[in-house]
């Protein structure tokens, strides 16, 4: 059988591969703790879940658009304006399979054969392969603690080309938890606009960032650059990860041709899901992520001081999505080889650098602390007492 040169080019998902090597090992009888994988313990707020066991009644469920149930659409616009201040018409917002689905899309409309993207290194690597599998040049610019390990407008000038078609920016990161500042955010935009290139903000960890120094929550990039594209997802701040749902905001012009991708690749997203994602936005479900947003927050600090207590250092703490990026250098350790030891001789499950890129990438490990407080407080004692058994 003839494999396409695509799908041999694709490098595995490493966090996905230990993932499976954590489940294989637990079905040994280990007991596994699986840090592994941004995905919440929580679950969907109790309001989703409910929604969906009455949807299951047997009624007919029918296709949607492929734009999303147009409820779900006004859902998400008003959710702009009541927590951003942002006012997006819903006309711009396509549901979508999961952000995954929305990046799909997108590369789809945007990216042809040769066209140059600039992405931060390290990044999640999905984002990096659907614009290889349609062909783009990724031009991965390594970054370093200096800048939040993100963009800043000097490293995008220093790699900016003639062509340069556009660029992909999360805020916060994966996976270094990290947010990008709002005045250099700015800048990029601009120059990218001035340069009429696209730009792909991913905010899938924005509400669950922290407020400002004024406690204001964190600001979109629509409420500057109204024509940046923006993709969320209602898998991390609603804890929705197995129902496959997200979204994107595109410009006006751009909704027709992600329409006609979307019929084609997908016909629609999920309807179960649609409808019972409409609970995320009541007073109730709201306050729930709120709590839960919080709590992310004490884990955090549980996780960075263990990782200090340990010898493991964070050269920046995260402030945004549930991660945190540490530096395994001083165990005389390659990141792989560290994952891999701790999976076996303690059981914890972590992802290697190698995963994201090639900066930093043979001395960083990525932990998520997405998993409940108890298997964390479980999991860095494990890894603290291979660290020292190391000495």
């Amino acid at each position: 059988m003839k494999i396409s040169k695509r799908a041999q080019s694709i490098a595995p998902f490493y966090a996905m591969a230990f993932g499976a090597k954590a489940a294989d090992l637990a079905e040994q009888g280990h007991p596994i703790i699986k840090l592994s994988l941004g995905e919440p313990d929580f679950g969907a707020p109790p309001a989703v879940i409910e929604a969906g066991k009455k949807l299951m009644d047997g009624r007919a469920l029918a296709y949607t658009s492929a734009l999303g149930l147009p409820e779900l659409r006004q859902k998400i616009s008003e959710f702009y304006l009541h927590r951003h201040g942002v006012s997006v018409d819903p006309k711009r917002i396509i549901v979508t399979a999961g952000a995954s689905a929305a990046l799909l899309l997108l590369t789809a409309a945007l990216v042809d054969h040769g066209d140059e993207v600039m992405v931060g290194d390290p990044s999640y690597p999905c984002n990096r392969q659907f614009l290889s599998s349609f062909g783009a040049e990724v031009e991965l610019v390594a970054t370093d603690a200096r800048t939040y390990y993100q963009l800043s407008m000097q490293s995008v000038q220093q790699h900016w080309t003639a062509k340069t078609t556009g660029l992909m920016i999360a805020t916060p990161s994966n996976p270094t938890g990290t947010s990008i500042p709002i005045d250099e955010l700015k800048q990029i935009c601009a120059w990218a606009q001035q340069h009429q290139a696209w730009r792909i903000i991913d905010e899938i960890y924005l509400n669950l960032a922290d407020p400002d120094a004024e406690g204001n929550v964190p600001q979109t990039v629509l409420s500057f650059d109204p024509d940046a594209i923006v993709i969320n997802s209602f898998s991390k701040y609603f804890g929705m990860t197995g129902w496959r749902l997200g979204w994107c905001v595109v410009p006006e012009e751009l909704v027709p041709i992600i329409e006609n991708l979307a019929q084609n690749y997908f016909i629609c997203p999920s309807t179960i899901a649609q409808y019972a994602a409409l609970e995320c936005f009541t007073e109730e479900s709201l306050a729930v992520c709120e709590q839960r947003r919080e709590i992310f927050m004490q884990r955090r600090q549980l996780v960075l001081a263990a990782l200090k207590r340990i010898g493991l250092p964070v050269p920046v703490e995260p402030d945004g999505a549930f991660y945190v990026y540490f530096d395994v250098s001083a165990t005389g350790l390659s990141s792989w080889q560290f994952c891999e030891r701790v999976l076996q001789e303690a059981h914890v499950a972590l992802t290697p650098g190698q995963d994201f890129g090639h900066a930093q990438a043979e001395t960083h490990v990525r932990l998520s602390y997405a998993a409940s407080t108890e298997h964390l407080e479980q999991a860095l004692q494990r890894i603290e007492n291979f660290v020292r058994s190391l000495n």
